[in-house]
């Protein structure tokens, strides 16, 4: 069926049809560098690198820009308590944004700009927002004028007439639901000069002109938190589409300069989709720093592996509220340590991943050569099984799992999709040299590579630095099991198996000699 996603401002699935046949341009609003990561960002900042990864797996390119808003009143206000610069805590917490995202497997943006390196964009959008009507300047700062664009409210579902004032409550505004796009200078705070006087730039306006930067007025999707709906990205909506009304048609920023994702600003819109991810609550609240029940990505690492932490935060649909709790992530931890355990042990039993991977070539030919002919881009036949029941195959897991991620990025179902094929897997694991196994495991890992799971190519560190010890202690034990059985002292031989066994070792014997795993 092709890809689906969910547009807020539409309020349904649609078919996503990029602005350029085989490319992507997302923009997906970043952090606020204010204080360290906590666990909702990473929440946030995963559904999108899924998506990233699942557009790639269908064979588009992606150009992936992430900010760093790196002046805010908060930045200022919490640098000031601290007792260092706004520079100096920007910096820091950027850092650590970075090695948070980077711990997890978030593949790094393509395009990361900061705020204060883009001054001179706002200026621009600003003056055509002036120029064009849609601002005014009043006491060093200028308002975006809400009532000039019929359109506002749009994205959020809101009436006008029903919204409330702006929480900026500065002196000179016409309309008590206009919003700052640039702020006069206050004292001991950092400022640029501006055509109306020593300032900052608001909130809302730098989103806009960095995406309009790098990927043009108009571009495939924009995406962040439910919070984000309303007032950020109906504002950066807003002024988006009025300044690219506003600028003459020669300096408009899809003239000359479209970005990778551009396209033409008669569009009436800022992004073609609108994508947002549901909350993170703890207790049933919202997680946030405002509310004292945030929990730092450091904290949460002390309590669970990265590997375990990322599956959690990606094992609900992503516009769902998730639950942050000691027992969900309990669940998630044996669920993801049952996929993991048999990816490790169907490699060891295969003699690894190159030996898997030719094994699983070899059953793709043979299951393709008997398969029944299917139309091209359906959904592959089910193929009987005992009892007239459908047998489920490798094929037929990836389209289930491929369907699932088509639509909307159901993760429920591509789980589902993965766990039957860990199943099948761990049916099959005795068989050494299984081509069957290999074409198990092989589906396992296509499918946790999109997850960013893969216990082998994406966590291969993942207490990999114990496995000579442990492999050299295991050689010696099952030297001592040959040695008993060549004396036919079985129940020795017995004993020492069942010893292994209650510690989660588990030999088999096969026509190779002795094969352990892990349990």
């Amino acid at each position: 069926m092709g890809l689906h996603l969910y547009d807020t401002r539409r309020r349904r699935v649609r078919p996503f049809e990029p602005l350029r046949p085989g490319h992507v341009g997302v923009y997906v609003c970043g952090p606020t560098v204010q204080a360290a990561p906590h666990v909702g960002h990473i929440r946030t900042a995963l559904p999108f690198d899924l998506l990233r990864r699942w557009l790639v797996q269908s064979g588009r390119s992606v150009t992936f820009v992430q900010n760093v808003t790196d002046i805010d009143d908060k930045i200022i206000i919490n640098a000031d308590r601290d007792g260092t610069s706004v520079w100096e805590l920007a910096t820091r917490q950027t850092r650590a944004f970075d090695d948070a995202y980077r711990t997890l497997g978030i593949l790094p943006p393509t395009i990361q700009p900061r705020a204060t390196g883009h001054i001179p964009e706002m200026i621009a959008l600003v003056s055509a927002l002036v120029e064009g009507g849609y601002a005014y300047a009043s006491g060093g700062s200028v308002w975006f004028r809400v009532g000039a664009f019929a359109d506002y409210g749009a994205l959020s579902h809101q009436r006008p007439d029903a919204m409330q004032p702006s929480v900026e409550a500065e002196p000179g505004k016409a309309d008590p639901r206009d919003f700052a796009l640039w702020k006069a200078a206050r004292p001991g705070e950092p400022f640029w000069s501006s055509p109306w006087g020593d300032g900052r730039p608001g909130w809302h306006l730098e989103c806009s002109a960095m995406a309009g930067k790098y990927l043009g007025p108009v571009f495939d999707i924009h995406g962040g938190g439910l919070d984000l709906v309303f007032p950020h990205h109906e504002n950066e909506r807003a002024q988006t589409v009025c300044a690219a009304t506003a600028r003459p048609a020669s300096n408009a920023a899809s003239a000359d300069s479209p970005g990778p994702g551009g396209g033409e600003p008669s569009s009436g819109e800022m992004a073609r989709y609108w994508m947002h991810v549901g909350l993170l609550t703890t207790g049933g609240t919202k997680m946030s720093k405002s509310l004292g029940n945030s929990v730092l990505v450091a904290d949460a690492l002390d309590a669970v592996r990265p590997q375990v932490l990322r599956y959690h935060l990606l094992s609900a649909h992503y516009r769902s509220t998730l639950e942050y709790s000691a027992e969900a992530l309990a669940e998630s931890t044996a669920a993801h340590d049952r996929v993991e355990t048999f990816v490790r042990n169907a490699l060891d039993i295969l003699g690894g991943p190159g030996e898997a991977a030719a094994l699983a070539a070899d059953e793709v030919v043979s299951s393709v050569a008997g398969a029944q002919p299917t139309v091209a881009g359906a959904r592959p036949v089910p193929v009987p099984g005992p009892g007239g029941e459908s047998r489920l195959t490798p094929r037929r897991a990836w389209s289930d799992f491929t369907i699932a991620m088509d639509d909307d990025l159901a993760v429920g179902r591509a789980l589902a999709a993965l766990f039957g094929a860990v199943s099948q897997g761990n049916q099959v694991l005795s068989k050494a040299h299984s081509r069957e196994l290999a074409g198990w495991v092989d589906v396992t890992r296509r499918m946790l590579n999109i997850f960013g799971l893969d216990p082998h190519e994406q966590w291969p560190t993942a207490g990999a630095e114990f496995r000579p010890a442990l492999d050299g202690a295991m050689q010696v034990v099952l030297d001592l099991r040959s040695a008993a059985r060549a004396r036919r002292d079985y129940a020795e031989a017995d004993a020492i198996r069942s010893r292994l066994a209650a510690a989660g070792l588990i030999v088999e014997d096969t026509p190779e000699g002795q094969r352990w795993h892990l349990a």
